[in-house]
Protein backbone atom coordinates (compact mmCIF):
# COMPACT_ATOMS: atom_id res chain seq x y z
CA UNK A 1 0.00 0.00 0.00
CA UNK A 2 1.33 3.31 -0.65
CA UNK A 3 1.37 5.38 2.61
CA UNK A 4 -0.30 8.88 2.28
CA UNK A 5 1.34 11.36 3.87
CA UNK A 6 -0.05 13.62 6.35
CA UNK A 7 -1.07 17.04 4.92
CA UNK A 8 0.63 18.59 8.32
CA UNK A 9 4.10 16.90 7.24
CA UNK A 10 3.12 18.19 3.56
CA UNK A 11 2.73 21.65 4.64
CA UNK A 12 5.93 21.98 6.58
CA UNK A 13 7.76 20.65 3.86
CA UNK A 14 6.35 23.14 1.59
CA UNK A 15 7.12 25.69 3.66
CA UNK A 16 10.71 24.92 4.60
CA UNK A 17 11.81 24.14 0.82
CA UNK A 18 10.00 27.72 0.14
CA UNK A 19 11.70 29.03 2.96
CA UNK A 20 15.24 27.69 1.74
CA UNK A 21 14.73 28.75 -1.66
CA UNK A 22 14.29 32.58 -0.43
CA UNK A 23 17.07 32.15 1.64
CA UNK A 24 19.66 30.58 -0.74
CA UNK A 25 18.13 32.96 -3.50
CA UNK A 26 16.60 31.10 -5.55
CA UNK A 27 13.31 33.19 -4.94
CA UNK A 28 14.58 36.73 -5.21
CA UNK A 29 12.69 39.99 -3.66
CA UNK A 30 9.84 41.20 -5.41
CA UNK A 31 9.29 37.32 -7.41
CA UNK A 32 5.27 36.36 -7.12
CA UNK A 33 4.50 32.77 -5.64
CA UNK A 34 1.31 31.47 -7.29
CA UNK A 35 -0.76 29.09 -5.68
CA UNK A 36 -1.51 26.72 -8.48
CA UNK A 37 2.00 26.94 -10.17
CA UNK A 38 3.81 25.95 -6.37
CA UNK A 39 1.06 23.40 -6.26
CA UNK A 40 2.31 21.51 -9.91
CA UNK A 41 5.82 22.44 -8.78
CA UNK A 42 5.58 20.63 -5.60
CA UNK A 43 2.75 18.09 -6.86
CA UNK A 44 0.80 18.90 -3.76
CA UNK A 45 -3.04 20.33 -3.88
CA UNK A 46 -3.18 23.98 -3.16
CA UNK A 47 -4.16 23.62 0.26
CA UNK A 48 -0.77 23.31 1.92
CA UNK A 49 0.70 25.38 -0.39
CA UNK A 50 -1.85 27.84 0.58
CA UNK A 51 -0.48 27.59 4.75
CA UNK A 52 3.40 27.52 4.06
CA UNK A 53 2.37 31.13 2.34
CA UNK A 54 0.75 32.53 5.42
CA UNK A 55 3.38 30.65 7.61
CA UNK A 56 5.95 32.69 5.67
CA UNK A 57 4.11 35.76 5.64
CA UNK A 58 3.89 35.52 9.53
CA UNK A 59 7.86 35.05 9.56
CA UNK A 60 8.56 38.16 7.71
CA UNK A 61 9.50 36.15 4.04
CA UNK A 62 6.26 37.26 2.25
CA UNK A 63 4.00 39.31 2.36
CA UNK A 64 0.58 40.31 0.63
CA UNK A 65 1.04 43.53 -1.82
CA UNK A 66 -2.86 43.01 -2.64
CA UNK A 67 -5.40 39.87 -1.90
CA UNK A 68 -4.52 37.94 -4.70
CA UNK A 69 -0.76 39.11 -4.81
CA UNK A 70 1.71 37.71 -2.89
CA UNK A 71 5.64 38.00 -3.14
CA UNK A 72 8.93 37.96 -1.56
CA UNK A 73 9.18 40.74 1.01
CA UNK A 74 11.88 43.21 -0.32
CA UNK A 75 13.82 44.14 3.03
CA UNK A 76 14.33 47.91 3.76
CA UNK A 77 17.56 49.30 5.54
CA UNK A 78 14.92 49.55 8.52
CA UNK A 79 14.42 46.28 8.34
CA UNK A 80 18.05 45.26 8.84
CA UNK A 81 18.88 47.73 11.21
CA UNK A 82 16.01 46.47 13.54
CA UNK A 83 16.82 43.31 13.49
CA UNK A 84 20.37 43.81 14.25
CA UNK A 85 19.48 45.57 17.19
CA UNK A 86 17.55 43.15 18.75
CA UNK A 87 20.72 40.33 17.40
CA UNK A 88 23.33 42.77 19.33
CA UNK A 89 20.53 42.72 22.82
CA UNK A 90 20.13 39.07 22.86
CA UNK A 91 23.47 37.43 21.56
CA UNK A 92 26.08 39.87 23.08
CA UNK A 93 24.51 39.00 26.30
CA UNK A 94 24.22 35.31 25.18
CA UNK A 95 28.35 35.04 24.70
CA UNK A 96 28.83 36.37 28.15
CA UNK A 97 27.05 33.50 29.68
CA UNK A 98 28.30 31.09 27.13
CA UNK A 99 31.93 32.19 28.40
CA UNK A 100 30.69 31.41 31.77
CA UNK A 101 29.03 28.14 31.44
CA UNK A 102 30.26 26.61 28.58
CA UNK A 103 31.69 22.69 29.18
CA UNK A 104 34.73 21.01 27.49
CA UNK A 105 31.97 19.41 25.08
CA UNK A 106 30.26 22.39 24.40
CA UNK A 107 33.55 24.04 23.09
CA UNK A 108 35.01 21.01 21.52
CA UNK A 109 31.41 21.22 19.47
CA UNK A 110 31.83 24.80 19.06
CA UNK A 111 35.58 24.55 17.64
CA UNK A 112 34.34 21.58 15.33
CA UNK A 113 31.89 24.03 13.62
CA UNK A 114 34.93 26.60 13.33
CA UNK A 115 36.51 23.91 11.09
CA UNK A 116 34.18 23.20 8.99
CA UNK A 117 33.18 26.81 8.29
CA UNK A 118 37.26 27.02 7.81
CA UNK A 119 36.96 23.93 5.29
CA UNK A 120 34.06 25.37 3.56
CA UNK A 121 35.65 29.28 3.52
CA UNK A 122 38.53 27.60 1.35
CA UNK A 123 36.38 25.95 -1.06
CA UNK A 124 33.83 29.01 -1.49
CA UNK A 125 30.93 26.84 -0.27
CA UNK A 126 28.22 29.49 0.47
CA UNK A 127 25.42 26.90 1.68
CA UNK A 128 27.42 25.35 3.70
CA UNK A 129 29.29 28.12 4.88
CA UNK A 130 25.54 29.73 5.52
CA UNK A 131 24.45 26.48 7.43
CA UNK A 132 27.61 26.32 9.42
CA UNK A 133 27.36 30.12 10.59
CA UNK A 134 24.22 29.62 11.61
CA UNK A 135 24.57 26.06 13.54
CA UNK A 136 27.79 27.98 15.24
CA UNK A 137 25.60 31.11 16.45
CA UNK A 138 22.88 28.40 17.49
CA UNK A 139 24.89 26.35 19.67
CA UNK A 140 26.01 29.69 21.50
CA UNK A 141 23.03 30.74 22.35
CA UNK A 142 22.32 26.68 24.15
CA UNK A 143 25.65 27.05 25.39
CA UNK A 144 24.11 30.35 27.23
CA UNK A 145 22.01 27.95 28.83
CA UNK A 146 18.74 30.08 28.82
CA UNK A 147 15.84 29.14 27.02
CA UNK A 148 14.48 32.44 27.21
CA UNK A 149 17.01 33.78 25.01
CA UNK A 150 16.23 31.19 22.76
CA UNK A 151 12.81 31.65 22.50
CA UNK A 152 13.28 35.32 22.28
CA UNK A 153 15.33 34.69 19.05
CA UNK A 154 13.83 31.80 17.31
CA UNK A 155 11.00 34.07 15.24
CA UNK A 156 13.46 36.06 13.59
CA UNK A 157 15.88 33.49 13.29
CA UNK A 158 15.07 32.46 10.07
CA UNK A 159 15.09 36.20 8.22
CA UNK A 160 18.85 36.63 10.16
CA UNK A 161 20.00 33.81 8.16
CA UNK A 162 18.22 35.21 4.84
CA UNK A 163 20.37 38.48 5.37
CA UNK A 164 23.70 37.27 6.55
CA UNK A 165 23.55 34.92 3.32
CA UNK A 166 23.81 37.74 0.96
CA UNK A 167 27.42 39.03 2.56
CA UNK A 168 30.07 37.00 0.98
CA UNK A 169 32.97 38.41 2.94
CA UNK A 170 33.27 34.63 4.06
CA UNK A 171 37.29 35.05 5.34
CA UNK A 172 36.28 38.18 7.64
CA UNK A 173 33.52 36.25 8.93
CA UNK A 174 35.69 33.05 9.19
CA UNK A 175 38.54 35.44 11.51
CA UNK A 176 35.83 36.43 13.75
CA UNK A 177 33.99 33.36 14.94
CA UNK A 178 37.51 32.37 15.38
CA UNK A 179 38.22 35.40 17.93
CA UNK A 180 34.55 35.18 19.11
CA UNK A 181 35.37 30.94 20.02
CA UNK A 182 38.40 31.74 21.93
CA UNK A 183 36.74 34.65 23.60
CA UNK A 184 33.98 32.45 25.16
CA UNK A 185 37.09 29.64 25.48
CA UNK A 186 38.44 31.63 27.74
CA UNK A 187 35.88 31.92 30.36
CA UNK A 188 35.93 35.62 30.12
CA UNK A 189 32.46 36.99 29.94
CA UNK A 190 33.57 40.25 29.61
CA UNK A 191 35.62 39.26 26.80
CA UNK A 192 33.03 37.44 24.88
CA UNK A 193 30.90 40.08 25.05
CA UNK A 194 33.38 42.07 23.11
CA UNK A 195 33.70 39.98 20.52
CA UNK A 196 30.31 39.57 20.23
CA UNK A 197 29.34 43.00 19.84
CA UNK A 198 32.44 43.78 17.47
CA UNK A 199 31.24 41.08 15.49
CA UNK A 200 27.69 42.10 15.76
CA UNK A 201 28.15 45.79 14.56
CA UNK A 202 30.78 44.41 11.60
CA UNK A 203 28.62 41.79 10.25
CA UNK A 204 25.35 44.77 10.11
CA UNK A 205 28.05 47.15 8.37
CA UNK A 206 28.67 43.95 5.85
CA UNK A 207 24.97 43.02 5.32
CA UNK A 208 24.08 46.83 4.25
CA UNK A 209 26.65 47.05 2.26
CA UNK A 210 26.03 43.86 0.58
CA UNK A 211 21.69 44.69 0.53
CA UNK A 212 21.78 47.87 -0.12
CA UNK A 213 25.35 49.05 -1.75
CA UNK A 214 25.64 51.45 1.02
CA UNK A 215 27.77 52.41 4.24
CA UNK A 216 25.82 51.43 7.45
CA UNK A 217 24.92 54.92 10.17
Amino acid sequence: MTKIEPLGAIRERVTADLRQEIIAGSLRPGDRLVERELAERFGVSRVPVREAIRALVAEGFVHFETPRRTVVRRLTPTDVKELFELREALEVYAAGLAASRATPEDLAEVQELVDRAATATEAGDAEVITDVNSRLHDRIMAMAGNSLLTEALEPVAGRLRWMTRRNEEWPQLLVEHRELYEAIASGDPDRARAHALTHVRTNYRSTVRHLFGEEAP
